[in-house]
């Protein structure tokens, strides 16, 4: 089932370490590296830059996480997993004054064939001073097989609802992936032209 890693992971393969960063225009950046003793988790840290549309609000929040694999299914040609985790860091925010304690709760649940995948993810930034929700739904085809050896290639639609007041409805986008062994890049633009960019490497 190696040739089946459509949707990014937070727990990589035993002993291995991902390194992933999203660029998404004017919104959300994030940059995030984790190791896994074992299959089944994983931990580090990541750092994470919200602004709201109207760049009245920013956010910079690092923070140390574990990942845990809840449930995964093995199937004949497909694999299916659901992944939690949690952390705390510290946030600082241009309206409010020096750092505040920031608490981090999650959850993914990803479906994939060689063909064709899909992908929710929740992710909760919160401390006493804001609260920011990020839920991302990804569905995603791709035109012929490929194997863990050759270049993947991915269409996707991504649907992206944030929390907080850093932006009013969902932000869709249109994405190409490729991906060869444990190296990912993403990118595309949403809707209002707005560049979306990720990139992820497993060693």
């Amino acid at each position: 089932l190696l040739p089946l890693v459509a949707a990014a992971k937070p727990i990589p393969f035993p002993k291995g370490t991902t390194f992933m960063a999203e660029y998404g225009a004017g919104t959300m950046n994030e940059v995030q590296l984790f190791y896994a003793p074992r299959y089944w988790y994983s931990a580090g840290a990541g750092w994470l830059e919200l602004s709201s549309e109207d760049g009245r609000k920013q956010r910079h929040i690092t923070y140390l996480r574990g990942n845990l694999l809840a449930k995964r299914w093995n199937l004949p040609s497909a694999q299916a997993n659901v992944f939690v985790w949690g952390g705390l860091g510290r946030a600082t925010g241009n309206d409010f004054d020096g750092s505040t304690l920031a608490r981090n709760v999650g959850v993914q649940l990803d479906y994939e064939t060689r063909r064709v995948y899909s992908a929710f993810r929740s992710d909760l930034q919160e401390s006493d001073r804001f609260s920011h929700r990020i839920d991302t739904l990804q569905l995603g085809w791709a035109p012929y097989k490929h194997d863990y050896d050759t270049l993947a290639t991915w269409f996707v639609v991504q649907g992206r609802r944030y929390t907080g007041d850093i932006m009013d409805g969902t932000e869709t986008a249109l994405l190409v992936r490729f991906f060869k062994r444990g190296t990912w890049v993403e990118i595309g633009a949403t809707t209002d032209g707005k560049l979306q960019a990720m990139a992820m490497f497993n060693f």
